[in-house]
């Protein structure tokens, strides 16, 4: 089963708790740190448009990326008029330049590590040269220490159940979701799915990203400048494209 098709109809009320403008004030903190003139972003692994449509509001115009055209129709909802095409990373094809690209909630980890240097590649091309990539992952600690837990979300008609567990050799989390969703005649409907997410580690992206023409390239604690610090359950990593 693909990621995110039955959870799409969901997935905002059982992550209510993020702060998505939270998320946005970051972002242009960097545009400011580096000096980068923004008027064009484009959302990779957008999901539901909910940072697709926070940035729209302050006035960005938006491009919205995502593999899951389940998650698509709901942003097609959440943000009215905004570009929004169903690709894979690797598969990342504009119709020109953006002044930056972003990244939100881990969307780099669902990424194999044999994909990155594609990935990278197609966003020096299409983050123009001076712009700004922003993306975070799950540190490696974070995503080994969730092996063997078990989690339980309750929303307004859905209750979901979700376990991990941490493959070594593979490098990767696997994420198995029980979707227990109610009917309109009170009739309780179950679906599964699997997630998987790879393990990154900042060093080694820094290196591919420079690799591929992006220069100066910062790691940065859970939406702060400063470098990570052992309590970072996420690291975020922004870049100036070089150009090609």
């Amino acid at each position: 089963m693909t990621p995110y098709t039955h959870l799409a109809a969901f997935y905002d009320g059982l992550t209510s708790d993020v702060d998505y403008p939270a998320f946005a004030d970051f972002y242009e903190t960097l545009f400011r740190l580096r000096n980068v003139d923004v008027s064009s972003i484009v959302d990779l692994a957008c999901g539901t448009g909910s940072m697709t449509a926070e940035l729209s509001r302050r006035g960005y115009d938006m491009t919205g990326v995502d593999m899951s055209a389940d998650m698509l129709s709901i942003a097609a909802e959440k943000a009215p008029g905004t570009l929004l095409i169903c690709q894979e990373l690797t598969d990342l094809d504009l119709y020109g330049t953006v002044d930056a690209a972003v990244c939100c909630l881990d969307g780099i980890n669902y990424c194999p590590p044999d994909t990155l240097d594609e990935i990278f590649r197609r966003l020096n091309l299409f983050v123009r040269p001076g712009g700004i990539l922003i993306f975070d992952i799950h540190t490696p600690e974070q995503l080994k220490a969730l092996d063997g837990e078990i989690f339980v979300d309750e929303g307004d008609g859905v209750f979901c159940t979700w376990r991990t567990e941490f493959d070594a050799a593979e490098g990767a989390c696997l994420y198995g979701f029980d979707i227990f969703s109610k009917t309109e005649n009170d009739l309780w409907v179950r679906n599964t799915e699997e997630h998987l997410e790879y393990l990154h580690e900042p060093d080694a992206l820094k290196a591919a990203l420079i690799q591929r023409g992006f220069l100066d390239v910062r790691l940065h604690g859970t939406l702060r400048l400063e470098e990570p610090g052992p309590d970072d359950k996420r690291v975020f990593i922004s870049a100036v494209n070089g150009g090609h």
